[in-house]
Parts: C-alpha cells; structure tokens; sequence
C-alpha cells in the first residue's frame, strides 16, 4: 500500500510539471489556466487543454506553444527576474544557447546556464542611476540658466524703458534747442539785414538784447552769474586777467546774477560802450564789441552757440535711439520658452579646424578664418541652423522664414 502511493505522488509531481507554462507574462497568465479547453488568442481555435505546450503547434498565432520551439511565429517570454524581461523567438527555446539570463529557455537542454540576472541588473541600475544623476544636473542647470535668462530679461526691459525715457526727454530738449536756434538765426539776420540799412535804432532792439544776453547765459537758467560774467567777460586794459569776484559783483549791480530786465538797463549798456569791459570771443581770446559792430558779433555768437548746442543734443539723441533699436532686436529673438538660452548672447564659441578656425556666435555672426588670417562671413547663425535643420533658405531674424 504505502509502494502505491509513493508512486502516485510521483506521478502526480510529473504531471504537474508536464502542465507548467512558460515562456508567458504575468499579463497573459488568464489565458492559460487549467481548464477542459483552450482558445487561441487570436480566437481562430478552441482545442483541448492538454494540447497547450505539447511540442504541436496548433494556433497561428503560435500562441497554443509559449513555451517550446514548435510554432515558426511564437515568442517565449524571458522573465529575468532583476533585469529587463524581454521576448526572444520561440526557435532558440532550448536550443542549447543561453538567451534568458534566468537560463528559463533552455529548461530542458543539455546547455549548462547560470542566471545572471542579478548583476545584469546592478549593471543597469548602476547606468540608469548614472543617466538620471546626469539629468538631474542638467535640469539643474537648465533651472539655474532659466533664473539667470528671465533676470537679464527683466533688467533688459527695464533699460530699453529708461532709454525710451530718455529718448522723450532728449526730443523735448531737441524741439526748444532748435527753437531757440531759429531765434537765433533769425535775430542774426535782422541783426544783419539792419546794419546794411543803416537802421541804429533796430539794432538795439530788445531782440539783440536778447541774444548777447544768452550768449552770456552759458547754462541758460534765465539768469548771468557771477562764473558765466568771469568766463565770458575780460577788462579792456588787461585782457589775461580773469575777473575778480568783486569785479563781476560789481558789473552785476551789486549781486551774485542779473535777470534780462536788468541786464538791458545796466551791463549791456557797459557792454556797448566798450571802454571798460569786452565779451570774449568763441575761442577765448578776448575781443571787444567795438571795431566789427558788436551788435552783429554777439547775435553770431548766439547763433553759433545754439548751433553747437542743438548739435550736441541731435548726437544725444541720435546715439540712444541706436541703443533702442539694438536693444529691441535683441529682445525679439526667441532665447527659448523659459528665456534659458539668453546667457548665451554677447558670447563667442571658437573651433579650429584643419586650417580653418571658426567662431560662432549665437544669435549674431558665424566666421571661418584661415592661416593667413583672412576672414569670411559664413552667414547669420539663425540662418546657418535654419538651412541646417529644415532646408529653408529663408532666414529671418530669430527663426526661418516661410
């Protein structure tokens, strides 16, 4: 009796072996529970259970044999514990090479396999724990590039506003300088078209008044001071010498400056007389209002003054407004989403090669020069990446064109 039942239990250990299926994933494991029938899966046929894994194929789509090399289309499926699973073609099944690393496809061969799963495994967790490290600082960076951008954005949009700023001021100062030059010019020529008349009584006009007095105004307040009288004006009988201050005070009337009103009653009559002060000339000889007429000099001299001071704001104004356009272009350049490739612009990568070396600068210009030292222009960067990446041979600023 207990002869019978040894043999019973081995031949039921058999049988449950005979029955495993392999070469399967967890995913299909429904389709093949023990049961009186089998379907394909791709439901082209229902045949007995007992026929699954029995070394016939029987599907089409070799899905009645997982675990064997029977089906020309059949995959067995390599679990590989510890490492990456993957599908080999039913063909190498026990074919006395080892493709599995858990030696599972050659479970009934005369091939000797270890499973090296295992350190496969620690192989690749090591490189993929090396990868993310590596994309963990890169979007490091890449964040820390992304602060850096969006502050130089910032503080770029805050100077191209103040140089925008700083453009209306100069326009405002551009419209009164060449107001105050037409004044000039026309006063000249009043000054002029009088003295060919003969006409005395026009030429001490307030008008000419007017402009010996802001000839004398340097900084043009309204009012002369003592440093303007000083810079301006020189003794007859000692031309080097500069004013004193007792001197200017007293030319002044009394005070430290001199409003128009005043200035027509008292110092331009000093002036005209020239037999005690002189006004000096633009080039800082002193000279006297006598000889040419005074009245003439002094509306010249506004005027070239004006003229100089109209050109000096024109130059002002024309230098920002190159600063404007340039700090617009940059801003309309796509430096990525993020701004994060901003850093990038105002730098310079250089190559050689060969004979050649070639300096790229993003955003701007990219150059080849040669031993001898000549130069060529290969092109705008947009351009050469646009031509690169889509074969356009449009190029815009920023980007391609259509």
């Amino acid at each position: 009796m207990r002869v019978h039942i040894i043999l019973a239990a081995v031949f039921w250990c058999g049988f449950v072996d005979s029955r495993k299926i392999r070469g399967i994933s967890s995913s299909y494991k429904r389709f093949y529970r023990e049961r009186k029938s089998f379907l394909c899966i791709d439901g082209s046929k229902i045949l007995p259970f007992e026929q699954v894994n029995d070394d016939y194929c029987d599907c089409e789509d070799g899905s009645d044999e997982p675990g064997t090399s029977a089906c020309p289309r059949g995959r067995f499926y390599c679990t590989n514990l510890g490492f990456r699973p993957h599908y080999i073609p039913s063909s190498r099944v026990n074919d006395g090479i080892c493709d599995c690393c858990d030696a599972s496809d050659e479970y009934n061969s005369h091939a000797h396999c270890q499973n090296t799963c295992w350190n496969l495994g620690q192989r690749e967790r090591a490189y993929v724990e090396g990868q993310m490290r590596t994309l963990d600082e890169g979007l490091r960076l890449k964040q820390q590039l992304i602060e850096e951008g969006v502050l130089l954005w910032r503080e770029k949009q805050a100077q191209l506003r103040e140089l925008q700023q700083v453009a209306e001021d100069l326009q405002i100062k551009l419209e009164e300088h060449r107001r105050r030059k037409n004044e000039a010019d026309r006063l000249k020529e009043q000054t002029l078209k009088a003295l060919e008349a003969g006409d005395s009584g026009l030429i001490r006009q307030n008008s000419t008044v007017t402009s010996v007095f802001q000839l004398l105004d340097s900084n043009k307040d309204g009012s002369i001071t003592v440093d303007e009288l000083q810079a301006r004006v020189a003794l007859i009988h000692d031309e080097e010498r500069v004013l004193s201050e007792d001197e200017a005070v007293a030319l002044l009337g009394g005070g430290h400056q001199m409003e128009l009103t005043k200035f027509r009653h008292t110092l331009w009559d000093i002036l005209t007389k020239g037999d005690s002060v002189k006004i000096k000339d633009t080039l800082g000889a002193p000279d006297s209002l006598g000889g040419e007429d005074p009245h003439l000099k002094a509306a010249d001299r506004a005027a070239k003054w004006e003229a100089t001071n109209l050109k000096k704001v024109e130059e002002a104004y024309d230098t920002v407004n190159m600063e404007i356009s340039d700090l617009q272009k940059k801003l309309t350049i796509d430096y990525g989403t993020d701004w994060e490739f901003l850093f990038l612009n105002n730098q310079c990568y250089k190559l050689k090669v060969y004979e050649y070396t070639y300096t790229l600068c993003p955003f701007n210009q990219v150059t080849q020069k040669n031993t001898a030292g000549t130069e060529v222009s290969l092109g705008h960067f947009f351009c050469i990446v646009c031509q690169t990446l889509t074969r356009r041979t449009v190029c815009v600023l920023g980007g391609c064109g259509p």
